[in-house]
């Protein structure tokens, strides 16, 4: 039985300049932080909480309360809320009917590791008509780091499917990369352009814009986690 983990936004979701633009807003609002850097990539740990965390500590001087992140989280979530009920968050080209295929798939089964706060996560992928709680998943509530939050994904998912195999891990940024080889699983990246060429340098096995080609990507997941 193959393990597919899968990250969230630009990966199942197109919800990156959303996330970002909502993100940024709830520092200024909320914190006071203009002027933030919204390159993720140069951040300590790419997690809803690890930048946070990281962009609070550096403004103020310390690491900011459980109240002041849940005051920050709750107002992201609200934005992100508004944004969607103006407008429907969309999946990713063949994400759905990816999903369907592995759900119904007696070789794969299907995990989420996302960086995002499990709220926010839920969100997006209801307004893209996708099911976060379908799935064992571990999130931003869990860990900062984006290491412990693809192994507590692991563990779900062994506890809830038994039995494991190989695992591959899907995702559309460096950051995710960088994750799959602390833990030694392959990395699948979803990009293109120059964000895919930036994730094949980062190691990922294969890059594809998105999943409209199902049968291509599921020969090359079986492929790699044959090999791995």
């Amino acid at each position: 039985m193959r393990l597919v983990i899968f990250d969230i936004d630009g990966t199942l979701t197109q919800t990156m300049k959303a996330d970002e633009e909502c993100f940024v807003r709830s520092l200024a609002e909320v914190c006071g932080f203009a002027e933030v850097n919204s390159d993720w990539s140069r951040y300590k740990h790419a997690t809803d909480f690890g930048v946070f965390r990281e962009i609070h500590e550096a403004r103020t001087g310390r690491l900011p309360s459980p109240s002041e992140t849940s005051r920050f989280r709750q107002h992201f979530v609200a934005l992100l809320a508004r944004a969607s009920s103006e407008a429907a968050f969309a999946a990713v080209t063949g994400a759905p009917l990816l999903l369907s295929r592995l759900d119904g798939s007696e070789q794969y089964r299907v995990a989420l590791a996302t960086g995002a706060w499990r709220d926010s996560a839920r969100l997006k992928m209801a307004s893209a008509g996708l099911s976060y709680d379908d799935y064992p998943a571990a999130s931003s509530d869990d860990a900062f780091d984006r290491e412990s939050i693809i192994r507590l994904s692991m563990k779900r998912a062994a506890e809830r499917y038994g039995g494991l195999g190989r695992t591959v891990y899907v995702g559309d940024g460096v950051w995710d990369a960088r994750a799959c080889r602390s833990v030694s699983i392959p990395f699948v990246g979803i990009g293109t352009g120059s964000r895919a060429t930036r994730l094949s340098a980062e190691g990922a096995v294969c890059v594809f814009p998105d999943f409209s080609d199902t049968e291509l990507f599921l020969s090359s997941v079986y492929e790699i986690t044959n090999v791995a």
